[in-house]
């Protein structure tokens, strides 16, 4: 009897946490969504960070929201061609970063934590937990765009086409990648804003319990 109800302790055991990744941009003057999908999750990286956090390692926490050029390519009739997200490996990283913003807004280092945060969003008696990421380019970021959001170079610096949220790992700029997802080419410029809500779900699965 000990040893069934102990394998059946083992078996409820294999199951969850599930995690589960969201992200949706926007620009916040119009309301035009420009990307709203869901994103890849860097399995061993998550792994790796959660349990530091659990054992109050001072690390693995998220810290940085990281944008890149380098997830597709776009071919002379239009057609696009997108690259499978980088989630194997713990030194994976964007295609191509070409810029980052801290969203933790416990961080010094996040100069705007008004726009560039992070909420946990739960309700009782649910067995989830939302982590939502709030990042807001404005418009005189990043330095160096254009003044319209009208290039025809889809390699331009900041013509986003991937993007992921990175963890402290406390050695300086030797970030971890978490999650990664690569979408349609999206402009940022001048003359617009652009908003993203990054949602994380931190799930358990409920209603197993043992013979």
């Amino acid at each position: 009897m000990g040893k069934e109800k102990a394998n059946n302790n083992m078996l409820i055991n294999t199951y969850g946490p599930i995690i589960k990744g969201h992200i949706k941009i926007t620009d916040p003057v119009t309301g035009e969504v420009l990307v709203d999908k869901d994103n890849a999750i860097h399995y061993e990286n998550m792994s790796i960070s959660l349990a530091e956090t659990l054992a109050h390692r001072n690390q693995g926490w998220i810290y940085e929201m990281a944008f890149g050029n380098g997830g597709s390519s776009v071919d002379p009739t239009g057609v696009i061609t997108y690259l499978p997200p980088n989630t194997t490996g713990q030194n994976a990283d964007l295609y191509n970063e070409t810029y980052a913003k801290v969203v933790d807004d416990e961080s010094a280092a996040d100069t705007d934590p008004i726009n560039n945060n992070m909420t946990v969003l739960h309700t009782s008696g649910q067995v989830y937990t939302d982590i939502l990421v709030s990042c807001l380019l404005d418009y005189g970021e990043p330095p160096g765009q254009q003044a319209f959001d009208n290039s025809t170079n889809y390699n331009g610096e900041y013509v986003f086409d991937e993007l992921g949220l990175k963890a402290w790992t406390g050695e300086g700029n030797a970030l971890r990648l978490l999650t990664h997802v690569i979408f349609h080419p999206v402009q940022k410029s001048l003359n617009r804003q652009i908003q993203i809500d990054y949602t994380v779900r931190i799930q358990t699965l409920t209603n197993l319990s043992a013979a």
